[in-house]
């Protein structure tokens, strides 16, 4: 999107939960990304809601006209052709006026897991929209594919905030209603919207609607099988993934663990630090009894993420017993955990990179590569980072219990 718009005129939308998560992410390829790009949804309400704050968001608190054109995209999607893909913002971007505006994918196969978009009459560089059709069967999927009149609904949208107003007031009522107050009332009151998608909320109900086709490489990513299609276009060879007498096997890992296959086919093998899926290609959707599996059973990894984001920066687990627990700790430029202490575990910080400031009871340490400070039970401690690059620390937890509420705050910048 840099390449169709400033950078400072872009902003993601997320929940409350995720935020730091987000801007975490965004600060590695943009360092100087603005807090105020970030727009935080208290709860997650589906994309209809979503959208909504998002506009008034950028109306009332930015300052964006009412007649100049947003896009709106998922964040998560693959674009292979990037060029072709900024031909077709722009002029969308040009071209959608007054009007609901969506891109649309020319079909490559009769695919049955998108939803798809009937065009209707052809006009200058897009064309009107006859109707949105769900996710088809294999035969119906082939007969659009044949028939050149449908592309695949790929979720992307345009449109400015008085076009966006208009039809949520004609197609979404209740929405509309909450929508016309005050963004921090709004704001206030969005926990209590229903879930809805802004396609069932507006694009299928509204008369206003235009596509424009796009040929770019798309994908959603929507299942492993989808991401070893796209990754057999990279010519790479991963060192440390042998495959002996294997055909059609991709495999994914976060770590650098070794992961040889032998006499098997047609596989997606996928490792993380502390599970692996296999699963046959075709399968997929299979994956969804899996984590139901895991739901139902009151599996830890459901909630448990090996890497998780903080304000001031990320951890991630890379031992864990009932007796001691292994984080590797990443701390910002500029950035502090709180003052804190624990009950029923101590500590052992080893630096492995960069600068550490440290309160480890009434003492105060500057820590540097290969310097270490052990923390008792019950001892206030603060860890910052005072450098100009990131810090990293390996901790060693020991006690009889060792999970994150065991956690007493005494200061903190991030009002936690």
């Amino acid at each position: 999107m840099q390449k169709v718009m400033p950078p400072e005129n872009i902003f993601l939308s997320t929940n409350a939960e995720n935020y730091f998560n987000v801007f975490n992410q965004l600060r590695d390829v943009y360092p100087e990304i603005d807090k105020k790009q970030i727009i935080t949804e208290p709860v997650s309400r589906n994309t209809a809601p979503a959208i909504a704050l998002g506009m008034k968001y950028l109306s009332e608190e930015i300052g964006v006209k009412k007649d100049e054109p947003v896009m709106i995209l998922p964040a998560d999607h693959y674009i292979g052709k990037p060029e072709s893909f900024v031909q077709v913002a722009k002029n969308a971007m040009n071209k959608v006026g007054d009007h609901i505006g969506t891109i649309g994918i020319v079909p490559l196969r009769p695919e049955t897991g998108f939803g798809y978009i009937r065009k209707g009459q052809k006009e200058d560089g897009y064309f009107s929209v006859e109707t949105f059709v769900e996710k088809p069967n294999q035969e119906t999927a082939e007969r659009y594919l044949a028939s050149g009149q449908y592309v695949w609904n790929s979720g992307m949208y345009l449109f400015n905030f008085k076009t966006f107003a208009s039809e949520l007031e004609k197609c979404a009522p209740k929405l509309f209603k909450a929508f016309e107050k005050k963004y921090t009332d709004f704001v206030n009151d969005f926990e209590m919207l229903e879930n809805e998608a802004i396609d069932t909320a507006i694009s299928e109900k509204s008369q206003n609607v235009i596509v424009f086709e796009g040929d770019f490489g798309w994908s959603d990513i929507g299942s492993f099988d989808a991401l070893a299609d796209i990754k057999k276009q990279d010519n790479g060879k991963a060192d440390r993934h042998v495959l002996l007498d294997s055909k059609n096997v991709y495999i994914y890992t976060t770590t650098d663990k070794l992961i040889a296959t032998c006499g098997v086919q047609d596989l997606v093998i996928v490792e993380n630090n502390d599970c692996i899926l296999v699963h046959k290609r075709g399968k997929s959707e299979d994956v969804k009894k899996v984590v139901n599996y895991l739901k139902e059973n009151n599996y830890k990894e459901i909630e448990h993420n090996v890497e998780v984001q903080r304000p001031w920066g990320k951890y991630e687990i890379l031992i864990e017993s009932p007796s001691h627990k292994v984080k590797r700790i990443t701390v910002f430029p500029g950035a502090s955990l709180s003052l804190q202490s624990h009950n029923r575990r101590a500590e052992h910080w080893v630096v492995v990179k960069g600068t550490a400031k440290v309160i480890n009871g009434e003492n105060s340490l500057v820590l540097h590569e290969n310097e270490s400070t052990f923390i008792k039970a019950k001892s206030k401690h603060c860890l910052s980072n005072p450098g100009a690059e990131n810090l990293e620390i390996i901790e060693v937890q020991t006690g009889d219990y060792l999970e994150e509420d065991d956690i007493v705050r005494y200061s903190d910048t991030y009002g936690r």
